[in-house]
């Protein structure tokens, strides 16, 4: 038995309206808006549809970029009078796809094609249509040998650290500051994704012998065990001493605040509560404020290879499955090629 309740949208980018129903089971709380478009093909697609994100995706980023594109497709169908799935043609995705390219940056696109796809092959097999029309549209060309990413230079990055205060105007020490210097340190020490190092608990910074090494929680439920560089370890030890963390084994070990308070809670910091604390702390230490939390996987993986380490160990610290992407994060040869330039005299 099914409740259907009229849900709107998130606001739209393009301002295309579309006819939007939540579907869910009776028991269940909340809704996941389901495209009106499928309403016509009868609630087993709209079951389909559900299915698709709630039981195939279980990377929670992933599946919000593949909701938001689905749903930026099905309004924009709905805007040309396109009510029935049996109206999806190739010819129609590729005219979304071109407008898109028009309007977004070449690897969000091919990211809104590969969300098509797959959502319409699991539309294949439960048989809802016969055909995928995403198949043989083809996404816009992009070869990319460097990253976009902003990332600081080895003294930038130590006058971050630095500029972050430890201690508070009493003496006491500042949980807020050492909090924020122990989880920029570990992310440019270990190469970590911020979603891999806010997933930890207290537990998985550890003692494996005579050091120490963290447990980082990866994509796709996997875990990733690595030895913490000796900065790191007196960064996290000095700040799970001040907060008082040590015996929270299965608590978050980045917590957020409650309010302006400076005190500590018991939920674990959001991806949004990083990239706002960057940028605070890089306007304090009067540093580019374009950084973001993906900044300190770069600015690690540079100095790395700058100390003469090697891609192939870049790679499996960073866990990267191509030594390719790997390769994004090296801007050593920007300083090369800003060398070579200035050998052009007049």
């Amino acid at each position: 038995m099914l409740n259907t309740l009229p849900t709107p949208l998130p606001d739209s980018n393009e301002g295309d309206s579309q006819r939007v129903t939540a579907i869910t089971p009776a028991s269940a709380k909340g809704a996941l808006v389901v495209p009106f478009i499928f309403h016509s093909a009868g609630d087993k697609a709209a079951h389909r549809f559900l299915e698709f994100f709630g039981a195939t995706i279980r990377n929670k980023n992933t599946r919000a970029a593949y909701l938001n594109a689905c749903h930026k497709f099905f309004r924009w169908c709905d805007a040309r009078g396109v009510v029935e799935l049996s109206q999806i043609k190739p010819l129609l995705v590729a005219a979304f796809i071109e407008e898109e390219t028009h309007l977004r940056e070449p690897q969000t696109v091919k990211q809104e094609l590969a969300a098509l796809r797959q959502l319409f092959d699991y539309l294949v097999t439960g048989h809802i249509i016969e055909t995928n029309p995403a198949t043989s549209v083809k996404g816009p060309a992009y070869s990319l040998d460097q990253g976009k990413t902003p990332i600081l230079s080895r003294d930038q990055a130590r006058t971050l650290l630095d500029s972050i205060p430890l201690t508070k105007k009493d003496g006491r020490p500042d949980l807020i500051g050492l909090r924020d210097r122990a989880l920029i340190g570990l992310m440019i020490f270990s190469f970590a994704r911020v979603s891999a190092v806010i997933g930890m608990k207290v537990e998985d910074y550890r003692q494996n012998g005579k050091r120490y090494q963290v447990q980082l929680h990866e994509k796709g439920g996997k875990f990733h065990r690595l030895p913490v560089h000796h900065s790191a370890e007196e960064y996290l030890d000095a700040y799970i001493e001040a907060a008082g963390l040590g015996e929270e084994k299965k608590m978050p070990l980045f917590r957020s605040t409650t309010g302006c308070s400076g005190v500590l809670n018991e939920v674990a910091m959001s991806r949004g509560d990083v990239l706002r604390m960057i940028k605070r702390r890089a306007k304090a230490a009067d540093l580019p404020t374009d950084i973001g939390c993906h900044t300190f996987r770069g600015t690690g993986i540079t100095a790395y290879l700058e100390n003469k380490g090697t891609i192939e160990n870049a790679q499996m610290i960073a866990q990267h499955k191509s030594p390719r992407t790997t390769k994004l994060y090296d801007r050593r040869r920007q300083d090369v090629a800003l060398d070579e330039i200035e050998r052009i005299q007049l």
